[in-house]
C-alpha cells in the first residue's frame, strides 16, 4: 500500500518546475516535503494529488498507474495555507460535507464532526458560518474537514501557518497520530526546518525542484548527502567555509587548525568545504580545542531568548543563534569560536564527505 513516483518530472512553458523525482511513501508514513519558497512543494504535492499532469514518469497508487487518473476519483483531501470553506454552510456542515458525499450515516456524520471539532477547538463554533470566523479559526475548520475525510492520501501545504503558536504546537503532535492511526499517506509541506523535525517521520529535502534526499528526518537532519540539503535543513542557513587537508591537519582559515581524525584522516590532501550550523556559533571558547575566527558584526536581531548575529568572514557572509540578549556594538570586530566536532565537511562540488562527528555519536 504505497504512492510511488517514477521519474515524475514537471515542464511548463519550457521551465523546468521538478526535476525527474523517485520518491516511495509508504501507509500510515508522516513525509514532510521541506524547502525554500519556489523549491517546488506545491508542485510535487499536485502531482501526487492529480492536480497536475507529469510531463515524464508516472505515478502509482497501491500499484496502479493513476497517472492520468482524476483528481475526483482518488481518495485525496488537500488542506492549503490559504484557508478554502463553503461560506454559506456553518462550520458543521463544512466539516460534515465530505462524509456526507461518501454516504455516511448521520450517526457516523455526527460522531465524526465532534469528535474532530472538539480536537481542533471548533465545537463551540459549530453553528457559524465561516466569515464569521478569525483567520485561524477557518483554516481549523478546513483542517478538520481534511480529517474526517477518510481519504489514503493526506496533503496539507504549509497548513499551520495561520494558527497561534500554542495551537500549532498541539496539532502538529496531534495530526500525525490521527492520520498514522488511519493507515493513511500523510503528506507536509513546509519552509521551516524546525516544523519538520518537530513533526519526524521522513523528511524529503527539495532545492529548485529536485529532491536532494529523502529518508528519516533525524537522518537527514544529522547527516545531509550534500551541502544544497544541508542549507535547507537549517534556519538559519548552514554556514560555509573554505578548508583544506594537508598531512594530519585540516587547515582553516585565520591560520586555525585541528587534527584530521577518524574518518578525517584518510581524506586525500586538497581543498573542501566546512559547514557548520548557526546555533554553534559561540561567543565564548567553551573547549581548549574551539576553532577561533575574527569576524565583522554587521546586524544584530534579538528574539526575546536568542540573539541573531549576522557576521562577515573573509567575504563570506555567516550567521550565529547565541543564547541570551546581547549587547554587541555593530560594525565591530567580533571573535567568535567553533566547537570541530560540529563541523561538516564537503567536497568542493557540494558531496557530503564527512558527517559532524557530534552528529554520528547522536
Amino acid at each position: 500500500m504505497t504512492l510511488v513516483l517514477e521519474g515524475v518530472s514537471k515542464v511548463l512553458n519550457g521551465m523546468t518546475h521538478i526535476q525527474p523525482t523517485d520518491l516511495t511513501l509508504q501507509n500510515g508514513t508522516m513525509n514532510v516535503l521541506l524547502g525554500s519558497t519556489l523549491s517546488g512543494k506545491t508542485s510535487l504535492m499536485r502531482l501526487m494529488a492529480g492536480l497536475d499532469v507529469p510531463t515524464t514518469g508516472r505515478i502509482l497508487w497501491h500499484g496502479e498507474d493513476v497517472t492520468g487518473m482524476r483528481v475526483q476519483d482518488r481518495k485525496v483531501a488537500m488542506v492549503y495555507q490559504q484557508f478554502i470553506n463553503y461560506p454559506s454552510m456553518t462550520v458543521y456542515d463544512n466539516i460534515a460535507s465530505p462524509m456526507r458525499l461518501l454516504g455516511k450515516t448521520n450517526a457516523e456524520i455526527n460522531a465524526a464532526v465532534q469528535k474532530t471539532a472538539d480536537l481542533m477547538q471548533l465545537t463551540p463554533l459549530l453553528d457559524r458560518k465561516p466569515l464569521e470566523l478569525s483567520g485561524g479559526q477557518q483554516q481549523r475548520c478546513a483542517l478538520a474537514r481534511a480529517l474526517v475525510k477518510d481519504a489514503g492520501l493526506v496533503l496539507l501545504d504549509e497548513p499551520l501557518a495561520n494558527l497561534d503558536y500554542k495551537l500549532r504546537e498541539e496539532l502538529r503532535a496531534e495530526i500525525p497520530k490521527i492520520f498514522e492511526e488511519a493507515g493513511s499517506i500523510f503528506v507536509y509541506a513546509t519552509t521551516e526546518p524546525e516544523e519538520a523535525l518537530l513533526l519526524g517521520g521522513n523528511t524529503a529535502t527539495l532545492w529548485e525542484g529536485r529532491v536532494t534526499q529523502f529518508g528519516l528526518t533525524p537522518s537527514v537532519y544529522r547527516k545531509p548527502v550534500d551541502a544544497k540539503t544541508a542549507r535547507v535543513f537549517s534556519d538559519p542557513p548552514m554556514n560555509f567555509l573554505q578548508i583544506s587537508k594537508a598531512g594530519t591537519k585540516l587547515l582553516f582559515g585565520d591560520g586555525q587548525s585541528t587534527a584530521a581524525t577518524g574518518a578525517l584522516a584518510e581524506l586525500a590532501d586538497g581543498r573542501y568545504v566546512a559547514g557548520f550550523r548557526p546555533n554553534h556559533v559561540k561567543l565564548e571558547q567553551k573547549r581548549d580545542n574551539a576553532l577561533k575566527f575574527n569576524a565583522h558584526l554587521n546586524v544584530t536581531e534579538i528574539t526575546g531568548s536568542e540573539t541573531f548575529v549576522h557576521l562577515t568572514h573573509q567575504g563570506e557572509r555567516w550567521v550565529g543563534l547565541i543564547h541570551g540578549v546581547r549587547d554587541l556594538e555593530l560594525g565591530s570586530a567580533l571573535t567568535v569560536y567553533l566547537d570541530p566536532s560540529h563541523v561538516y565537511i564537503f567536497a568542493e562540488d557540494g558531496g557530503l564527505v564527512a558527517p559532524a562527528s557530534y552528529a554520528l555519536a547522536a
